[in-house]
């Protein structure tokens, strides 16, 4: 229906993406004409250029090269409760970053659970501060996504493949040889450039376990020209050069992960013949699911005894983020729903584009950039909670557009000409059969915002004064004054939080949802 009438109206789509467009290219540009008059790339510039490079390059290796036997293992094993596994392993997608950095420490920290095992043996604690740390956690956060897509890829291959595979003798080596080595050389190239383009960008992680001459990433780079020496030539500079790696990253992502399949098969069910080692199986998924629950168990535990002695800051930033949550929810909705209307109708390819620009534009160069701008007209921390929902908006509306886009096109091409028959368009449309179709993917989309709202620790840290914080800032802040029994509580009350907000809304767009 690319070239026909529409019954959507692509104006507010057009609006919204402008908005969108205009709120990333001004502050990138704002950053590109503040960035002419830096003094050159210095000697602690070039290190933490290295160490992003290589903490984001071990963390890929490590995550994709521990996920394939995992992956491999659930795709050759049933047992009761695989399901909730493989969908527990979306779960880190929207933890919030500090609460998984506590449960992180209190198992792997100096004081730890593991510490605590070696010592009793005589054995030096875990240092996780430094490159080590930042990669486990990486490792921690990106294991479960590099598992789902190769395991994607393993359930890609038809059944038949298998089926003529065994006939012909081949087990064991010769299967993974020939079946499954080839799937792996068109899956893990696109994997390996997703896991990089993450990495580049958690802020959150570097900012907690890195730190130091020798442990800066570019991100924590910009923070500390800001906090520190409020250098915003050198942290333009560093924003832009941040942007050059997020860019060819996230392109790099686009066009590896694309590649042709094995071809369509009978949509049997997939059977395996290679039985392969059952014990070895065994003992991949259940050291994973140690690796990757451990630490929210420690949350739990320890989390319960801080949450009787909260401070009042603590539950004072919990409403705070709850704010920025519902704005930055709000605010999604209102560019997310009429872009997904217009992009639905074939037609302003522009619009898809600029909904996927927050990919390549990191939270903290597009709030240096805003800094930059806002500076000259306000104080820039009186506009802290805005701001960050705004950022917080935009840098989720790429993965709301995916949920929304499929089902808004598929209720264009059903409903379309029926609606325009019936003299249903504009509002009416949008109102009538878009919306109450969309139910689901919206109420989704909504409890991903919301939750990823809740668990940023980003933009907000340039922002904020000293009476103005987020739950994760706060948590920070109790975690820089050794109070980390009080952080543990807020860890636990922002894991609360984030999962229950995220399950209102998911369950609220399904409830009652039309067919």
């Amino acid at each position: 229906m690319a070239g026909r009438a529409q019954p959507v109206n692509p104006f507010p789509g057009i609006a919204a993406a402008a908005v969108v467009a205009a709120l990333i290219l001004g502050t990138l540009a704002a950053i590109a004409l503040r960035a002419e008059a830096g003094q050159g790339f210095g000697p602690a510039d070039w290190a933490a250029l290295r160490f992003t490079l290589t903490q984001a390059v071990l963390s890929a290796l490590i995550s994709a090269g521990l996920a394939i036997p995992v992956a491999r293992a659930l795709a050759r094993r049933r047992f009761p409760g695989r399901s909730v596994l493989i969908a527990l392993l979306g779960a880190p997608f929207i933890l919030p970053v500090i609460v998984a950095i506590i449960g992180l420490l209190q198992v792997f920290g100096r004081a730890g659970w593991i510490s605590d095992a070696l010592g009793f043996f005589g054995l030096p604690p875990i240092r996780i501060y430094g490159l080590h740390g930042v990669v486990l956690a990486h490792v921690f956060f990106n294991l479960p996504l590099a598992t789902r897509l190769i395991l994607q890829g393993w359930q890609e291959i038809p059944s038949e493949r298998f089926r003529l595979a065994a006939q012909l003798g081949c087990h064991g080596s010769s299967m993974f040889r020939l079946i499954e080595l080839p799937m792996l050389a068109r899956i893990l190239p696109g994997v390996l450039a997703v896991i990089f383009a993450i990495c580049l960008t958690s802020f959150a992680v570097a900012l907690t376990l890195g730190g130091g001459p020798r442990a800066t990433t570019i991100e924590l780079a910009i923070y500390q020209a800001f906090t520190y020496d409020f250098d915003l030539s050198r942290a333009a500079m560093l924003s832009a050069l941040q942007l050059v790696l997020t860019t060819a990253a996230a392109y790099a992502a686009l066009k590896l992960s694309r590649g042709d399949g094995f071809g369509a098969g009978l949509d049997r069910a997939v059977r395996r013949w290679d039985g392969g080692k059952p014990i070895a199986d065994t003992l991949w998924i259940a050291l994973a699911a140690i690796f990757l629950l451990l630490p929210l168990v420690s949350v739990v535990i320890s989390g319960l005894t801080g949450l009787v002695s909260l401070p009042l800051v603590v539950v004072q930033a919990a409403m705070t983020s709850l704010a920025v949550a519902t704005m930055s929810t709000a605010v999604l909705l209102l560019m997310a729903l009429p872009m997904a209307a217009t992009i639905a109708t074939g037609r302003y390819g522009w619009v898809d584009i600029s909904g996927i620009l927050g990919l390549a534009a990191s939270p903290l160069v597009i709030g240096t950039g805003l800094f930059i701008v806002l500076r000259p007209l306000v104080d820039p921390t009186s506009l802290a909670l805005p701001v960050t929902a705004l950022v917080n908006a935009v840098m989720a509306l790429p993965f709301a557009l995916r949920i929304l886009v499929p089902a808004a096109r598929d209720a264009v091409q059903r409903h379309g000409r029926l609606a325009l028959s019936l003299n249903m368009e504009g509002r009416m449309f949008f109102a009538r059969i878009l919306i109450p179709r969309m139910r689901p993917q919206i109420g989704f989309a909504a409890g991903l915002a919301a939750a990823l709202s809740m668990g940023d620790l980003g933009v907000i840290t340039f922002f904020a004064n000293a009476e103005t914080a987020t739950l994760p800032l706060q948590i920070y802040r109790l975690m820089g004054a050794y109070q980390m029994q009080a952080a543990a509580g807020g860890a636990l009350l922002l894991l609360v939080l984030s999962m229950t907000v995220f399950w209102l809304l998911d369950r609220g767009g399904r409830w009652h949802a039309e067919a």
